[in-house]
């Protein structure tokens, strides 16, 4: 049996407790003792490029479910483009509430030294996103090859974030952010493991 509403509501939980202390976050750099976050610091810059990240999940999440009648598929699709849309609110929401850009002229991923590195070809802008290209091959495919395209796009896009994710935790000074960021490694994490199920059921496997 698939561990969909585990997952989903793990991811729930995070999101209300999150949710809770906004506005403590514009306060006082979510409860932590510390002022409200520099515009390059770790903590805006995570939120502005996991914002970014988070979109293109949820963008490849509807493409697959209008390719695809498999109900697994569509269901795990349907909750990752919801839980990371509501987590990307949050993340806007909090630079709006720290009075932050959400748009930086640094490359993305500078606050975690790899701004260099980060950006790639065809539209791939941190690790794990799609290209371009990949992108649109994923909305002509139908069915099982839909599905299977799909799992492994999402596979690394999860694996991109998790790292992002672990940067924050590592790097950020916000308390509440820090614990989205965790989450965030716990929920990608588990979902990574039950891609794997899923393209070993359909005679595939995750490309890295």
């Amino acid at each position: 049996m698939r561990q969909f509403g585990l997952i989903a509501g793990a991811a729930a939980v995070a999101l209300v407790a999150a949710g809770g202390i906004t506005y403590a976050v514009a306060e006082d750099g979510g409860g932590s003792g510390t002022s409200v976050p520099a515009a390059d610091s770790a903590d805006a810059g995570f939120a502005r490029d996991m914002a970014v990240h988070h979109q293109q999940a949820v963008e490849m999440s509807y493409i697959v479910r209008d390719r695809t009648k498999d109900t697994d598929v569509r269901r795990l699709a349907y909750d990752i483009a919801q839980t990371q849309a509501n987590q990307r609110g949050m993340l806007l929401g909090w630079l709006d509430l720290w009075g932050l850009p959400k748009v930086s002229a640094d490359a993305p991923m500078t606050w975690m030294g790899m701004g260099d590195m980060a950006s790639g070809k065809d539209g791939s802008l941190m690790p794990g996103m799609a290209t371009n290209t990949e992108m649109k091959k994923l909305g002509k495919l139908n069915g099982k090859q839909a599905e299977v395209f799909y799992l492994q796009l999402m596979t690394d896009h999860h694996k991109g974030g998790i790292h992002m994710a672990e940067g924050c935790v590592a790097k950020c000074s916000v308390d509440v952010e820090k614990r989205l960021a965790q989450g965030m490694v716990d929920a990608q994490r588990s979902e990574i493991q039950l891609m794997g199920d899923m393209l070993k059921e359909r005679g595939a496997k995750a490309r890295s």
